[in-house]
């Protein structure tokens, strides 16, 4: 697959996109719940002459996600749906205090369903982009996908700058995001490109190329899976810049619906805060990849 959805998974768009928190990435931070950020429970409060309404307190929301995204959003084999993504949804509600109604979609109707009314807002590794800001208002990110190099645990330590990789050879998936930065940054290095991840991976093992350049996550856990046989490791970064590798990964609301968008990055930034979003990002995640 494509955290579009690599970043979307650099693997589902290399965000979403096999991200981070991290999360700088990032992330995460679940103190004791807040006081809801939420409207005040109905009621009328007399000023002199005027009299103002308050909107009903919030106290559910209808969260959408899909379920095949291992480690973000999956089913587990009694049938609990859990995952990074799941577990950001939770730690929001009871941050504002409300209940959570978490529902699985197909991928594809998870926008869809959002702007028919099905819920309230979908969590589900959607990256930020001209594409999904036109079905959908976006909260704050929490977590993104940065690109990283990888090279041998045996090479030797090379300052990951343009002049420290002059001459040296790269190794990135052909036609990438990942290539296009290469190309446009670290044009005195010299740059191979592969067809796949596989490709890619397999050239660094064999010595064909003395570093390899792509999405932070895939990386992450090829580097910490059996694959790898502990060959290689993170060199330098990350790399974060928007115009190649995307403005990360945020909760999709319905247009327009601002009330619910700030009182979900209230709680996203009390999360932050307290270190229970770091906490459920190293529930997940292997390795840091910021």
């Amino acid at each position: 697959m494509s955290m579009s959805r690599s970043v979307e998974w650099a693997m589902r768009g290399a965000i979403r996109g096999t991200f981070v928190a991290a999360l700088g990435v990032v992330l995460i931070m679940l103190a004791a719940p807040a006081a809801p950020v939420c409207a005040q429970t109905a009621g009328t409060q007399g000023t002199g002459s005027e009299t103002e309404t308050a909107a009903p307190r919030r106290t559910l929301i209808r969260f959408l996600t899909d379920n095949d995204y291992p480690p973000f959003n999956y089913v587990e084999e009694d049938g609990t749906l859990t995952g990074f993504n799941i577990d950001v949804a939770r730690a929001v509600c009871l941050q504002l205090a409300v209940t959570c109604d978490i529902q699985t979609r197909a991928w594809d109707d998870l926008l869809p369903a959002l702007g028919r009314g099905d819920a309230d807002a979908v969590i589900a590794s959607i990256a930020i982009s001209p594409a999904s800001l036109k079905d959908a208002d976006f909260t704050d990110r929490y977590y993104s996908t940065p690109a990283r190099f990888a090279a041998l645990k045996s090479a030797p330590e090379r300052e990951v700058t343009p002049e420290g990789l002059e001459s040296r050879k790269i190794g990135v998936v052909t036609d990438s995001a990942h290539e296009a930065y290469l190309q446009a940054f670290f044009r005195d290095s010299v740059v191979v490109g592969y067809g796949d991840e596989e490709a890619l991976r397999q050239a660094l093992v064999s010595g064909e190329v003395e570093l390899v350049f792509g999405d932070g996550i895939g990386l992450m856990f090829w580097l910490n899976g059996t694959g790898a046989a502990g060959c290689c490791e993170f060199r330098g970064g990350p790399f974060q810049d928007p115009r190649y590798f995307g403005d990360g990964v945020g909760i999709a609301v319905h247009k327009g619906d601002m009330e619910l968008k700030a009182q979900i990055n209230q709680a996203l930034a009390d999360l932050r805060q307290s270190g229970r979003l770091e906490e459920l990002y190293l529930r997940h995640f292997p390795l840091r990849i910021y």
